[in-house]
């Protein structure tokens, strides 16, 4: 297969919080991307990080009893980590306090400028502190905000700078109508589209009642809205405007949740048109996360960190359940208890018994090297479509049905008898293909199983035959719960 770029990001989080497994989900979701696609053979980036300025930013580290610097490098340090506990593989962990970061929302400012896009100005209107955002009275559902009905919107009125977001809603509705996928799913389209077709207000990009900000260029007194300059970390992580940046420029994949879409689907390739640089291929927008049915909040003390869930059942197990529980892009539960239950089920007793009954067949009656006729039964094509189109559970349900039909093929062959050794060579070579095909969702497992059977992770070795070579029993790749 041809070797090509791909760019991945995720919604960079704000650091008012904690990590969750909320936030978890949709890295997860990212890095299994990434790894399928370095195991094709492509140039891949990835790119995760903190959001870390903005009103929410300075009251939380006032409540800390913190500096604002001193409570981001604290809680931003709890993000990385908790991504090192669930295996994600980010090229960049890019924080808007980061210094190439700043110059960047500075130099798009005065790009933006020159192109008379922006202008001076005061607003007056609603303010949802949860979101950082003004908002209009057609976004209020019973006179909240939809993402954050126990907080009533302010009204303000302040000095501010404007950029002209109303003059690319022809633009924006043209992009929409040529690249179909650039909001997806399609269920996330007609939102959208509606919504600017209803015609587009100027946005306002500056605070003069934020000090806990990037200071913005064109005059002392506002700091840059924390929305505005958290865009452009996609920019920033990978070098713009070094011409470096167009390596991987634009972003094939960005993940996000439904909160975000109009930040990314409306603002973000505005701006990018505004200084002639092209929008991001594909915009996936994925639902809210429940656990044990209730939504995640630190008020319902629900809030589970990953760190809790990997010490417990391992890291692949947590990521197998996240990706195999829902569909992605819709919303959906993390129960615990069925993560245990597809732990002992799926993982240990079907992948981990398959792996171990096996290997013990093969120390004790050898191998025989011949045509697998069962890896047919794989439906490859069909999975490397399921992957593009980003529905993870599909893939998993298909090659745990090759799994199931291993474990079947063992017991009607009869394969503990001696003369069966092509039938075991067959049921190892197909193993080599499950485990190649599961690494992006569970690295750790698959690559003992590649080791133990002396192969490479990569996607060309899938349909390659298993070199001959003697076979030892294996230990357990999942202990039971």
């Amino acid at each position: 297969m041809a070797s090509k770029k791909f760019y991945i990001t995720t919604a960079i989080d704000y650091v008012n919080a904690h990590p969750h497994i909320g936030h978890a989900y949709q890295k997860i979701a990212a890095d299994v991307l990434a790894r399928w696609h370095r195991i094709q053979g492509d140039k891949v980036f990835f790119l995760t990080g903190t959001d870390e300025h903005g009103q929410k930013i300075a009251k939380a580290a006032k409540e800390a009893g913190l500096s604002e610097k001193k409570f981001v490098d604290k809680i931003s340090s709890e993000f990385i980590d908790a991504w090192k506990n669930l295996g994600i593989s980010y090229n960049r962990f890019i924080r808007t306090t980061d210094k190439d970061h700043e110059e960047v929302a500075k130099k798009f400012v005065e790009l933006m400028n020159k192109k008379g896009d922006i202008y001076k100005g005061t607003y007056e209107g609603l303010y949802c502190e949860g979101c950082e955002a003004f908002i209009t009275e057609k976004e209020l559902v019973n006179g909240r905000c939809r993402f954050h009905p126990n907080l009533e919107p302010k009204r303000l009125k302040e000095d501010t700078y404007y950029f002209r977001l109303s003059k690319y809603q022809d633009k924006l509705l043209k992009l929409y109508e040529k690249n179909k996928e650039f909001i997806s799913p399609s269920k996330r389209r007609n939102e959208i589209i509606n919504r600017v077709k209803e015609g587009l207000k100027d946005l306002s990009i500056t605070r003069t009642s934020v000090t806990w900000g990037i200071p913005f260029p064109l005059e002392k007194g506002h700091s840059i809205y924390v929305w505005y300059e958290a865009l452009l970390s996609y920019l920033a992580g990978i070098g713009w405007p070094n011409k470096k940046y167009e390596k991987f420029w634009p972003a094939d994949v960005q993940l996000l949740g439904v909160d975000n879409s109009w930040f990314h689907c409306v603002i973000l390739p505005a701006m990018l048109m505004s200084v002639g640089i092209e929008p991001p291929k594909k915009i996936y927008i994925h639902g809210f996360l429940t656990f044990n049915r209730q939504k995640i909040s630190k008020s319902l003390g629900n809030v589970i960190s990953p760190k809790y869930l990997v010490d417990k059942y391992g890291y692949d197990s947590v990521r197998y359940y996240a990706m195999r529980a829902n569909p992605f892009g819709d919303d959906g539960d993390f129960s615990e208890q069925a993560l245990k239950d597809r732990h002992n089920n799926e993982l240990a007793n079907k992948l981990g018994n398959l792996f171990s009954r096996i290997t013990a067949l093969g120390e004790k009656h050898g191998l025989e090297k011949g045509k697998n006729e069962l890896l047919k039964k794989l439906d490859i094509k069909k999975i490397d479509k399921l992957f593009d189109s980003l529905e993870f559970d599909k893939v998993l349900n298909e090659i745990f049905a090759f799994i199931d039909l291993c474990n079947e093929y063992v017991q009607r062959k009869m394969l503990w008898e001696a003369e069966n050794k092509k039938q075991i060579y067959e049921v190892l070579d197909s193993l080599k293909a499950i485990a190649i095909l599961l690494y992006p969702f569970m690295p750790a497992s698959c690559e003992k199983i590649a080791k133990h059977l002396g192969f490479k992770i990569a996607y060309n070795e899938i349909e390659k035959p298993l070199r001959e070579r003697s076979v030892e029993r294996a230990e357990a790749l999942f202990k039971k719960i």
